[in-house]
């Protein structure tokens, strides 16, 4: 069942009138005959009803046009995707912390170099929590970023894992936290505090201490997720960092969890692009890679297939 004979059947299906079929496709009445023939053969089912007035598609028939309408199609997206990867060129800029750069690219830019070799990659590097500004300042096309609570207007995200959002406290420095008398509390108006300069994890931080009505004792402000995990090991205090960018961290053995309650609310990390970019053939074809590496993966997960979803800020006031 070659290509060639599934656009015959597929034109006759939809036409049903061998005549307008064989002009149509250059292929003489009974070379049209023949193929239907041995497709019919092939399959071991009559495809068509003949009479001397109409033609029309048997039940098998009707099946047999699905399948060639979804070969077809398949076949023309590969070629428009061929095509594409030997004549897209330009560049793209992205912007993300160190951590992402090393625990979440390198699969995505792997296909995507290997699809698109004449796309170049500008990629940006610094503290994640200036990604969504950059993002909107139009100073790069993508980000990786956590995700706040109420999305900025025309951003288009792409999901791609969820982290705790954890305390830390150093590991060789037990007296940095300071705890009630005669209870294991941490008292948080003594025990200093590593805080975020500005992002998503200040922003979670301060609110945990307005919840708890607690004035805390502020040590430093510092940009950085390494950073904040640097002057939490050398014993300046206690920080917030998200899981994963501690589970790479070349100091995490200098700290260690700390575990108050309540928990704050874990990140979500997205890849991030503006809608308008989204159009550009440089954006859209890595955001296409992306979001098949991330469908493969959650696949792998849940044991199903994914059918990738893009995420808008309507839906993610989480």
């Amino acid at each position: 069942m070659d290509i060639q004979t599934l656009r015959l059947f597929s034109h006759l299906a939809k036409g049903l009138h061998f005549g307008r079929t064989s002009r149509a496709c250059n292929i003489s009445p009974s070379a049209l005959t023949r193929t239907v023939q041995r497709l019919e053969e092939e399959l071991g089912e009559q495809l068509f009803v003949r009479d001397n007035r109409s033609v029309s598609l048997t039940q098998a028939g009707e099946y047999v046009l699905a399948y060639a309408e979804d070969v077809l199609q398949r076949r023309e997206q590969l070629q428009v995707q061929l095509a594409r990867s030997r004549d897209l060129r330009g560049t793209i800029s992205l912007y993300c912390s160190v951590t992402a750069a090393y625990s979440v690219l390198p699969s995505i830019f792997q296909q995507f170099r290997a699809a698109y070799p004449n796309v170049h990659i500008k990629l940006q590097t610094g503290d994640a929590a200036k990604a969504l500004t950059r993002l909107q300042n139009r100073e790069t096309d993508l980000a990786i970023a956590a995700l706040p609570e109420k999305l900025p207007e025309r951003l288009e995200v792409l999901r791609l894992t969820e982290t705790p959002l954890i305390f830390i406290e150093p590991t060789h420095y037990p007296d940095t936290v300071c705890y009630q008398i005669n209870n294991s509390t941490v008292d948080w108006q003594k025990t200093p505090i590593i805080m975020p300069d500005s992002g998503l994890s200040r922003q979670r931080l301060e609110r945990w201490f307005a919840e708890k009505k607690i004035v805390p004792n502020i040590y430093a402000e510092v940009a950085g997720n390494e950073a904040i995990i640097t002057m939490v090991g050398l014993g300046c205090g206690v920080g917030v960092v998200p899981q994963l960018v501690l589970d790479k961290s070349p100091t995490q053995d200098q700290v260690k969890q700390l575990a108050p309650s309540p928990k704050l609310a874990p990140f979500s990390i997205a890849i991030c692009v503006m809608k308008k970019k989204v159009q550009s053939p440089q954006v859209l074809a890595f955001w296409e890679i992306a979001a098949q590496i991330t469908g493969e993966k959650k696949s792998k997960k849940r044991g199903e297939p994914f059918r990738i979803r893009l995420f808008s800020s309507e839906e993610l006031n989480f």
